[in-house]
Parts: C-alpha cells; structure tokens; sequence
C-alpha cells in the first residue's frame, strides 16, 4: 500500500496525515502520540475513528499538525485519519458517517468589532 495523504481542519488548527501499514505507531511533529496529546480525552479524540473501523494497530500514522489549540489540533486530526479511513475501505463510511467524524465543524472564532470590547461584547453605557 502506498502512503495516504488526508488533511483535516478544525477552528485555526490544520492537520496533514500520512498513513502507511504498520503496527500501530502514531507520530505527531516528530513526537510520541502520548506524549504529544497528554490527557485521555484528547488521545480518545484522536483514536476514535480507528477504534471504529478496527484498525489500531494495523497503520503507522504521521502527523503534521499545526495552528490553534491542543483541543483543535486533535479534532483536526481526528477528521483527517477519518478522511484516511473512507479512501481505504468506502465501507468504513458507512461507520463513521453517523458519529459525525467525516463532518468539518466550521465554526471559528468571531471577530472583534471596533468600538466594541470583544465581538459581542460592548464597553458599558452611560445614559447620563
């Protein structure tokens, strides 16, 4: 099998995926998968889609995540290896498609304003 290349997005963050066969290693900017997510919920995020399929431990995945937060980053990731998962076997679709894992989530943040203290937010008023 020859290298998959996906790209997932989420908020500011962008995620590139290679995927190769392999025995389950996942690198993420040249560094361990635990040690780069560190709590379980993330590492649960990242994981989900080849929890799905049953495929944790038959690809080597690398990861070239960049932008936003460290929740952003792993959803990012999360859609990219989904994307990755589809090109492999169209019925994988089938799985992920109703978790919700193959849907960008489009929204950012809002911007600020001028004459505003946030987007929404507005400096107090004064009547008198």
């Amino acid at each position: 099998m020859e290298r998959i290349h996906k790209i997932g997005r989420r908020k500011t963050a962008v995620a590139r995926v290679y995927i190769s066969t392999g025995t389950g290693n996942i690198t993420i900017n040249k560094r361990t998968f635990e040690n780069y997510f560190t709590t379980p919920t993330l590492r649960y995020k990242v994981q989900q889609p080849l929890v799905l399929t049953d495929n944790e431990k038959s690809f080597d995945i690398k990861v070239n995540v960049h932008g936003g937060g460290i929740t952003g980053q792993a959803e990012a990731v999360r859609l990219a290896i989904s994307r990755a998962m589809c090109e492999l076997n169209e019925a994988h679709r089938l799985v992920l498609k109703p978790e919700g894992l193959l849907t960008r989530d489009p929204r950012m943040v809002e911007r600020k304003k001028f004459g505003q203290k946030k987007a929404r937010k507005k400096f107090q008023f004064s009547k008198r």
